[in-house]
């Protein structure tokens, strides 16, 4: 699913024997459209999880625990955020029959994590990598050589043909391939060195709802919003 502000993605995991459902990085002015969803399709959703704290929008994570009583906030201890569940590198979340195993893969933010299937044929990679590019590194103590090495080795170590979903695209891209990003991706197949002048030298404008996304974001997993 979409939501054209930020441009972000979410991603709805089912398991269609038990119904448990998983959501990846929610946004809040579309968590009714999600929860409508879920509730469509017969799922039981156990957790809404992001990727990272997010800049650019505010999770939705908050706003479908109320909608979808039940329903536990997930994000990454090294994110500092307030969440019901709080996960680490290695971490499984469980829906099912399925399993999303916790890669961290820090850089954009240092609570980045990559979240990849049980059988390694897809993977959740946030703002670490992106389709023919990656997150920023110039905010929320990121950094350009960190990144480059979680990508290396947290995601470029998946097989070849294991599906890259990203928590953004900005060019109408929708999924690649962990073999097209190792070998066409213009940022990642630079060396590290390369890589970091590049990254360094982006000078990208702030993100517009930063300031209010970044504090929201560090406790709206636990919180309830007004009704």
């Amino acid at each position: 699913m979409f939501e054209p502000k930020s441009c972000t993605y979410t991603y709805l995991l089912g398991d269609r024997e038990s119904r448990e459902a998983i959501l990846i990085d929610p946004v809040l002015e579309t968590a009714p459209r999600d929860a409508q969803l879920v509730k469509e399709l017969g799922l039981r959703l156990l957790y809404a999880v992001n990727t990272h704290c997010h800049a650019d929008h505010i999770t939705g994570s908050g706003l479908l625990r109320s909608l979808l009583p039940g329903c536990q906030s997930v994000i990454s201890r090294l994110s500092g955020a307030q969440a019901d569940l709080h996960i680490e590198d290695g971490d499984s979340i469980h829906f099912g029959r399925f399993a999303l195993e916790t890669r961290a893969s820090p850089g954009h933010t240092p609570g980045c994590v990559t979240f990849v299937l049980n059988d390694h044929s897809m993977a959740f990679t946030g703002d670490a990598l992106l389709i023919r590019g990656c997150g920023r590194t110039d905010f929320q103590q990121g950094c350009a050589k960190t990144l480059y090495h979680s990508v290396h080795e947290k995601i470029f170590t998946l097989p070849g043909d294991c599906l890259v979903y990203p928590a953004h695209d900005y060019h109408g891209l929708t999924v690649s391939t962990v073999e097209e990003e190792r070998t066409l991706n213009p940022r990642l197949t630079l060396s590290c060195e390369e890589f970091v002048k590049v990254m360094d030298n982006l000078n990208l404008p702030k993100p517009q709802q930063i300031d209010i996304a970044v504090p929201a974001n560090m406790r709206c997993g636990i919180q309830t919003p007004p009704s």
